[in-house]
């Protein structure tokens, strides 16, 4: 852990810049996704199969990606990440035609992330002590989420302007000019210290009872998370047409990049909460006030735009509350010495929430009979009783606090 303060904060000013320029192209498919239903006669189901495809990927390979960290360098894996989302975004932007292609590049795209995300975080982690760690962990959290909050308007304004392949075209730029950042900027390190512990022996992490309770919550956070995300422009859309109102100036896409960015704030907010409140205290407020609004929010918002609008804000506002509060306390709870293998578990966990949850919606729309009023309803209703067995599961395995929260 390095002791020159100066040298730790331009590491972290490096890597949260670099996040930013990667995660500039996260919304560009849901933001899209209404057109290109449209333009390649997707179904709802195929449309959650492109969305969710992103996320299987990513499940699949975080285990092996961020477990590696524990035995090379966190840059290499980093690069290796960010290399596959620049090919994956200029390949959709250059290739995609239907629902195999698209399936295929945003599973390229999620194993991408699987470098990057969680990787960008194991770098931080490394050089931070326990009291920072929270703070650390909650700084590169904004910054990915005011990327991806304004991704979804840069997405609309780029697609109305130039077409959207050269939307995703761009979106495979951005992440090049972080491929190089880091490849320039961070000076490699040696590998960590060998263990006798076999590297992907998940045994000891599964045994920490209060990471593991973590992760589990944040597996249904992402659920719910990526659920609004992948499909809240298509429902603002499809309320603002079956009830006749021009949304104007406040698009559907506006909506949802004022929303993620309101997020990046509640998780913030969320975090310093935890440390003055207690984590899990706070988690469990979060979690229980998400199932009320998501059972609501699709019944009750299809009777208005603006009804819409507003629960759509106030769902994602609880939903982020407690975003940082929970992969920081997987961190702070992980044995040091096993840290990208905790977080490659609770990135695991948490993308495989991120797969069912726009999956279920997009299954829940076909089998109520396409969008409708009561479709909606039943989607939000399906991820609120998701996140209600999350709770019961939280709850249960009663985690810790972290060091510096208040006991």
């Amino acid at each position: 852990m390095p002791t020159d303060r100066r040298t730790a904060a331009r590491l972290v000013a490096i890597v949260c810049a670099a996040q930013v320029f990667v995660q500039l192209g996260a919304g560009y498919w849901p933001v899209l996704l209404p057109d290109l239903m449209g333009r390649w006669s997707l179904s709802n189901s195929e449309a959650g199969w492109i969305t969710s495809a992103f996320y299987a990927a990513y499940m699949v390979s975080v285990p092996v990606l961020v477990t590696l960290t524990d035995r090379i360098d966190a840059k290499r894996v980093y690069l290796f990440g960010v290399g596959c989302t620049t090919v994956a975004h200029l390949a959709f932007g250059a290739f995609a035609d239907g629902f195999w292609s698209a399936l295929l590049l945003r599973g390229l795209a999620g194993i991408g992330w699987a470098g990057t995300y969680m990787t960008g975080l194991k770098l931080l982690a490394d050089q931070v002590d326990a009291k920072m760690m929270s703070r650390a962990v909650t700084g590169h959290a904004a910054s990915i989420g005011i990327s991806g909050a304004a991704s979804y308007l840069l997405g609309e304004l780029l697609a109305q302007a130039f077409g959207w392949r050269v939307a995703f075209a761009s979106a495979g730029l951005t992440a090049a000019i972080a491929w190089l950042t880091v490849a320039l900027a961070v000076p490699a390190r040696p590998a960590p210290a060998r263990t006798s512990a076999a590297l992907f022996d998940f045994r000891p992490v599964l045994r920490n009872r209060s990471a593991v309770a973590y992760s589990l919550a944040y597996c249904v956070h992402t659920l719910e998370m990526n659920a609004l995300r992948g499909w809240g422009v298509a429902f603002l859309t499809w309320v603002a047409a079956t009830t006749s109102l021009s949304a104007g100036l406040v698009s559907p896409a506006v909506v949802i990049t004022v929303l993620g960015l309101l997020g990046t704030v509640m998780s913030v907010l969320g975090n310093e909460a935890s440390i003055r409140l207690g984590r899990r205290r706070l988690v469990i407020v979060a979690m229980g006030l998400s199932i009320v609004v998501g059972g609501l929010i699709g019944f009750v918002g299809s009777t208005g735009y603006w009804i819409a609008v507003g629960l759509i804000v106030l769902y994602g506002m609880i939903i982020w509350l407690d975003s940082s509060s929970l992969t920081a306390g997987a961190a702070g709870s992980a044995d040091p010495s096993r840290r990208g293998a905790q977080l490659a578990l609770h990135s695991m966990l948490g993308y495989a929430g991120g797969f069912v949850g726009p999956l279920a919606i997009g299954w829940t729309l076909d089998l109520a009979g396409g969008m409708s009023p009561i479709a909606w309803g039943l989607s939000f209703l399906v991820i609120a009783a998701l996140m209600a067995l999350g709770l019961g599961a939280f709850t249960l395995l009663r985690p810790s606090d972290l060091e510096g929260d208040r006991r």
